[in-house]
């Protein structure tokens, strides 16, 4: 097992005055119970519900009222209640409806117990009508790895240290670079990751993620509330790979014959389900970040590890030398996607990527973050910064001068004067710095202040 950062957020969560039942949301293997079973430890005592489990199950299901229940709990896992600190964990929580239903309860009557409850499939069974605890519980999200839980994963903390150093030191630039290489090519899921530690050798991952590809194949009876709707996500699933990275229209999604409405509800379950993102365009320059769910969107998936096998990309990947050559773009495009999303802390703080379309001139910038209550404009680009047509187009209209640039380069900032006259700051940010770039683009603009 190795650390997450999700435990420091797990103890964040611990430590409020007004706690409530956490529900730990995430796909399926990303390592939900890994994370709980180490916070655990700093608990006096421990105790696993996992409610695929018919005998843990049975426990919310005797219609018992709630001082019965806790009396229940106890007494099924041998535990005592009196015996200190204790952390609950109702894994798989969305087979019992009325274990859900009895989250209220916790945080109303048993405020002294930490409760968290996980399931893959939590946001589905919130839109199927089963009472649910609104307002008395709380949330976090998971993920695959990030680069730098990677890092520390695959033994590299020294690497994973430099990272925190802003700005970073340029002779270590090659080494993570290469380690990033790595990460990109391999993905951040947990027994990918820890299978690559254990034998360091990558054609051992392929059953993984053919493994992981049926166990998708297999929960869509549970995402879909008909036959017609899981042959849909069924082929949903199986051409998201291909799809990755680009706009995509639902109307024959994946060369189908499937209509808009039908696809469109099956790819948004999978977006409830945490195995794809939808990311849509913006056409704003300021604050806020409005998306246009009008327009077509982007497609991510849950990890970019497993596109690489799906769509054959491993040997191309292997030793690669720049990102931006793989597969036109799209994989550089979709890792730094995924560290931009694993970033998120909420569904509020909205990822999306900048258009402008008109008939003779449209313009498309690969991401845009909210920071500093300013919208930054984020390229994915490798060559010269004069290539970036519309990124220049952005900050010419938009009401500051600062921009990113992702690539395989060192970290620099360049002074650019745009075709319109505007001064322009470009901080060019390495791939392996993604996922600090609060922190940089901090650095940046009081570095040009």
């Amino acid at each position: 097992m190795f650390n997450r950062s999700i435990i420091s957020d797990l103890e964040n969560w611990s430590n409020k005055i007004n706690r409530k039942p956490l529900i730990l949301r995430g796909a399926r293997q990303v390592g939900k119970t890994t994370a709980v079973n180490i916070f655990a430890s700093q608990f006096d005592q421990y105790i696993y519900l996992n409610l695929e489990i018919a005998e843990n199950r049975k426990i919310f299901e005797q219609d018992l009222n709630f001082d019965e229940l806790q009396t229940a709990i106890f007494f099924y896992k041998d535990k005592k209640k009196e015996a200190g600190k204790t952390l609950v964990f109702i894994d798989e929580i969305q087979n019992s409806p009325a274990a859900i239903a009895q989250l209220r309860y916790f945080y109303e009557s048993a405020k002294e117990l930490f409760v968290i409850a996980a399931g893959s499939l939590f946001e589905s069974i919130i839109s199927n009508q089963i009472s649910f605890p609104v307002g008395r519980v709380e949330y976090l999200y998971m993920k695959p790895l990030t680069f730098r839980e990677f890092l520390s994963a695959t033994g590299e903390n020294e690497s994973a240290e430099l990272i925190d150093k802003i700005p970073f030191p340029r002779y270590a630039h090659n080494k993570l670079l290469k380690q990033f290489y790595l990460y990109t090519l391999i993905g951040g899921m947990p027994e990918v990751v820890k299978t690559y530690v254990e034998s360091k050798d990558i054609i051992l991952l392929n059953s993984i993620y053919e493994s992981l590809l049926v166990s998708y194949l297999d929960d869509v009876e549970k995402y879909a509330r008909n036959t017609t709707l899981a042959r849909v996500i069924r082929h949903a699933i199986q051409s998201c790979f291909f799809e990755a990275g680009k706009r995509i229209k639902f109307q024959g999604f994946g060369n189908s014959n499937y209509k808009s409405r039908e696809m469109g509800e099956a790819l948004k379950t999978l977006e409830k389900a945490m195995l794809i993102k939808l990311i849509y365009p913006t056409t704003s320059l300021k604050l806020p970040i409005i998306p246009d769910y009008k327009k077509s969107p982007k497609l991510f998936v849950l990890d970019t590890g497993l596109i690489n096998y799906f769509v054959g990309l491993q040997k191309e990947l292997f030793g690669a030398q720049d990102l931006n050559n793989i597969y036109e773009g799209k994989i550089a495009e979709h890792i730094v996607g995924q560290e931009l999303i694993a970033r998120r802390k909420s569904f509020i703080d909205n990822l999306c990527f900048w258009v402008r379309e008109k008939k003779q001139s449209n313009a498309e910038i690969d991401f845009v973050i909210s920071f500093d209550n300013k919208i930054f404009p984020i390229e994915v680009k490798t060559g010269s910064s004069g290539q970036m047509r519309s990124f220049f187009q952005f900050l010419d209209s938009a009401p500051h001068n600062f921009g990113v640039r992702i690539y395989s380069g060192e970290l620099k900032i360049d002074k650019i004067t745009s075709v319109k006259g505007k001064e322009i700051f470009l901080l060019n940010l390495p791939f392996y710095l993604v996922g600090e770039i609060e922190g940089y683009l901090e650095w940046f603009i009081k570095s040009k202040l």
